[in-house]
């Protein structure tokens, strides 16, 4: 496992982030997600809580310039007879999913009909998981073939038995850049350690501080399906 706190010092831009793994303790699902910006018009956002999850909003409306990408919900919760699956996305294919999900269609066939982001030339890579009332979890992207918008290349990585204390970390770009590169190889397996407050902090003490934008954390109760939120917005610290 690698230790998450390094990997993000390491990485002044790894765009946008999913954590979704299990607490030391084997009693919690853990979740993370974070964006980051290196333009004013992406900088200028913060989470705010909904009913079932979270959405990115302008934190200056006036400064707002273009909001087909940086405007949607990241969370959201699908429920069914076996509880609540909370999603985790990077763009609007978190209202795909959950609309698939209540139809009792998969995440898979949702993501199905998506693609990457349309802002060549970086393609942004669009980032999903998936932590079901079990524990076990889904991560994937689906990003551009080196950088040819021809083809869209889907990978989806299954944990079926997460182990107490590990999780699986997945970013947009593999580092700053121009164009920005496309993450590359599997979810980075992590260390997950602390409890909400402890891991909230790590991750956003983490983050490059010139890049950092927002940052959403949650510990479910694997045995009761309640969970605990946190957000963090640099806007608002």
């Amino acid at each position: 496992m690698k230790d998450l706190s390094m990997l993000l010092k390491s990485n002044s831009y790894p765009g946008r982030g999913i954590v979704l793994g299990r607490s030391q303790d084997d009693q919690f699902g853990v979740v993370a997600y974070f964006i980051m910006g290196r333009s004013e018009n992406s900088r200028n956002r913060i989470f705010a809580a909904t009913e079932d999850g979270i959405r990115t909003e302008a934190f200056d409306p006036s400064k707002m310039t273009d909001p087909s990408l940086i405007i949607y919900h990241p969370v959201r919760v699908a429920a069914d007879e076996e509880g609540k699956t909370l999603i985790v996305t990077n763009g609007d294919q978190t209202d795909t999913i959950r609309d698939f999900m209540v139809e009792g269609e998969s995440y898979v066939e949702a993501l199905n009909t998506r693609e990457f982001e349309p802002d060549g030339p970086n393609y942004t890579p669009r980032i999903s998981g998936v932590l079901y009332p079990s524990g076990s979890y889904m991560l994937s992207i689906l990003k551009s073939l080196d950088g040819d918008p021809a083809c869209c290349v889907r990978n989806y990585f299954t944990y079926d038995a997460p182990k107490a204390g590990q999780g699986h970390f997945i970013h947009t770009y593999e580092s700053d850049g121009n164009p920005l590169p496309s993450f590359v190889g599997e979810p980075r397996a992590v260390a997950v350690a602390g409890n909400l407050d402890e891991f909230t902090q790590m991750v956003w003490e983490s983050l490059n501080e010139d890049n950092k934008v927002s940052l959403y954390t949650a510990f479910v109760n694997l045995e009761t399906g309640e969970t605990e939120t946190r957000i963090v917005n640099k806007h608002e610290a």
